[in-house]
């Protein structure tokens, strides 16, 4: 009963925040002028109608669809690494998918430009080589995580493989054209609003099947709570469910990332809010809500960051650190197995 009301409070709360994030901002658009742009294609001002055409509704997307898919990116790691920090920017998965674009956006050498061909130029590219980076760096936490059994070890690996490729980053950025490194310097700070309509066909695709793919392992999730050799006693077959999941995060953090930059915080908080709302740790229940919750949470800290009634801009990332470390700081402080340095 809790989890049915709980749901549907969530849905109701990411739809209200999608109202208001899409008539907010430098310009207020009344919510019947929104409906009406809605139902007719036309918003009553031909301002209002292009401003909800090429900007409202294309950055309000993005920011439901980042904030679902790093959710659920984050949800999936804590599971696969029992380890309640887990997300795709503490342990470097981000930091793996910065490395691609860097590579791909920075690069100038023969190696660069054989990919970009064999990819295809612009956008593509870019999500391509994010994939790649994230899904190199996940396979090789998961690959150590097999031997460190230690959940404070490996969240201190993470950090240090992170700061290892930041290194590298580095090192492009301090040879880059600057046309281009203003370019890279501006995605790192994180933003909704650089999406297009055309983006979105790529990015909600790939959103999409990286969230349903979580659903679908809803079962499997649920019995690696209670560990490996137990989930093998019922049937599940354990690698498989890691290849899949490990996947679908890296397509996840990797298009997201490709997209609106190295977004931090959302993929470990929101799971967190997610468990505190629903009150269980069933996937079945909690991959739903953490969808639910990481759409609202995500969409309201696109509203701050337009900092509504001025012209400003906040990166992006300045808010969801100041919503997430927070959340962070208190699961460390109540987590008595990361207090021992054990799982």
């Amino acid at each position: 009963m809790r989890s049915t009301v709980v749901l549907v409070a969530l849905g109701a709360l990411a739809v209200v925040a999608v109202v208001v994030a899409i008539s907010t901002g430098s310009v207020t658009i009344p919510v019947h002028a929104l409906w009406s742009y809605l139902s007719s294609g036309d918003a009553g001002q031909p301002g209002w109608t292009v401003l909800l055409d090429q900007i409202r509704l294309p950055r309000v997307a993005t920011a439901a669809l980042a904030g679902a898919g790093l959710a659920v990116a984050g949800l999936l790691m804590q599971t696969m690494f029992a380890n309640p920090l887990a997300d795709p920017y503490i342990l470097g998965v981000s930091s793996g998918a910065s490395l691609g674009v860097a590579v791909v956006t920075l690069g100038t050498g023969t190696a660069t430009t054989t990919f970009v061909s064999a990819v295809g130029a612009g956008r593509l590219s870019v999500v391509a080589a994010a994939a790649v980076g994230s899904l190199a760096v996940l396979l090789l936490i998961l690959l150590l995580g097999r031997w460190v059994r230690s959940v404070v070890t490996l969240l201190i690996l993470g950090v240090m493989l992170s700061s290892t490729i930041g290194a590298v980053v580095s090192l492009f950025l301090a040879f880059a054209d600057p046309a281009r490194l203003q370019r890279f310097v501006l995605w790192g700070l994180g933003s909704y609003g650089g999406v297009t309509r055309t983006d979105l066909l790529v990015l909600s695709p790939v959103v999409v099947i990286g969230v349903v793919t979580a659903l679908l392992l809803s079962r499997s999730l649920n019995a690696l709570l209670l560990g490996e050799r137990y989930a093998q006693t019922m049937g599940v077959n354990v690698s498989l469910v890691r290849v899949v999941a490990v996947t679908a995060t890296a397509l996840i953090a990797g298009s997201v990332t490709a997209y609106c930059g190295p977004i931090a915080f959302l993929g470990i908080a929101v799971p967190h809010l997610a468990r505190l709302g629903i009150g269980t740790s069933d996937h079945r229940v909690l991959l739903p809500a953490t969808v639910l919750m990481g759409i609202t949470v995500s969409v309201l800290c696109s509203v701050v960051a337009q900092l509504p009634g001025t012209d400003a801009v906040l990166p992006l990332n300045v808010v969801t650190a100041l919503l997430g470390a927070p959340v962070v700081m208190v699961v460390l402080l109540r987590s008595r197995r990361l207090a021992a340095g054990a799982v």
